[in-house]
């Protein structure tokens, strides 16, 4: 690797308060880090933007540790093995992994998995046949266990997760109401992927609508956003539903902390439950879901959209139409042509 190659990078330098903000954020430009035992040099392609992100940044436990102040944004991202100090990962390979929001990263051979880019376009691994596609599987199929014939709830419709869940539990013979922010997602939802109704939360009043499309209850709701839609929800639940907590994006940006559900008895008069995952508690068994996924799309079965957008340095900006209901599928941001 020619030693005048340099390294765009962005840094979390600031705690954010709400919103994250490009300040939270230093753009640096540095040597590329030349791969030791074990490692690969990875030009990053495209990074995936995730809701997830928000709670990287903060300090405090959680699933995984927070990203350090000075260290480079964590991030999943697809892209080209140009250097190689492993013989299991050859040069001019394409692999996913966690490289960080940064040009080119370095990272150990055995943290990537190598894709085939004749199979999808690239951002597809970051969506239906990454960690987006993941969490819909195994949140829905494990966590929810719907069965035919009932009514399955998913807020963030036309969103990256959603969207997949959605079609994944009309395979299963479900009949789907999906949430989404606008009349536009909500054609999105109906019309394209499927779904039996939805609810635009913008400009319905949620818990009427929702009444009159599960007269009977809802048996699994698949909740990503939290807050009012989640409580609104919990009082409409079906005889022994199943909740699954995926995200809250409502609450990620809250200056007055988290604002948790006030229903959660409807839990208990309808013996109901409701669990929280992560999808890399799934981690070993992610190859049986990208086989699934992958046949559901050959299929024709399952649509996959992807909203990407040019440029590392738009990333502060860009990751802010997650959480403005901007972004249309999965967000994705392109640093490098292929």
């Amino acid at each position: 690797m020619k030693s005048t190659l340099q390294n765009r990078q962005f840094r979390l330098i600031a705690r954010p308060s709400g919103l994250p903000k490009r300040s939270d954020f230093d753009l640096v430009t540095t040597a590329i880090v030349a791969p030791g035992p074990g490692e690969v040099l990875v030009r990053v392609r495209y990074l995936s933007l995730d809701p997830a992100m928000r709670g990287w940044m903060n300090e405090g436990k959680s699933y995984i540790p927070p990203v350090g102040l000075g260290e480079v944004m964590r991030a999943g991202g697809v892209g080209s093995v140009v250097e190689s100090n492993d013989p299991a990962v050859a040069v001019g390979a394409t692999v996913v992994g966690l490289t960080g929001v940064q040009e080119y990263a370095t990272v150990k051979a055995a943290e990537v998995t190598r894709v085939d880019p004749a199979l999808a376009p690239l951002p597809r691994y970051l969506g239906a046949l990454g960690m987006p596609g993941m969490t819909a599987y195994f949140g829905l199929l494990d966590i929810c266990q719907p069965k035919e014939g009932e009514t399955v709830v998913v807020s963030g419709a036309a969103g990256a997760v959603g969207a997949l869940v959605g079609q994944i539990a009309k395979i299963k013979g479900c009949r789907v109401v999906g949430i989404a922010g606008g009349a536009e997602k909500c054609r999105y939802v109906t019309d394209e992927l499927g779904f039996d109704a939805a609810i635009d939360y913008k400009g319905e009043d949620v818990r009427e609508t929702l009444k009159r499309h599960a007269p009977k209850g809802v048996d699994v709701y698949f909740d990503n956003v939290g807050g009012e839609i989640l409580d609104v929800v919990l009082s409409l639940l079906a005889r022994r539903a199943r909740v699954a907590i995926c995200g809250a994006i409502s609450q990620y940006n809250n200056l007055e902390g988290v604002e948790g559900p006030k229903n959660y008895l409807s839990l208990l008069v309808n013996s109901a439950r409701m669990e929280g995952f992560v999808v890399f508690n799934y981690a070993t068994r992610y190859g049986e879901g990208v086989r699934a996924m992958a046949a559901w799309l050959a299929e024709g079965r399952i649509k996959a959209r992807e909203d990407v957008v040019d440029g590392l340095e738009t990333f502060p900006e860009t990751l802010l139409k997650l959480f403005k209901g901007e972004n249309f599928g999965k967000l994705v941001l392109r640093v490098a042509g292929e």
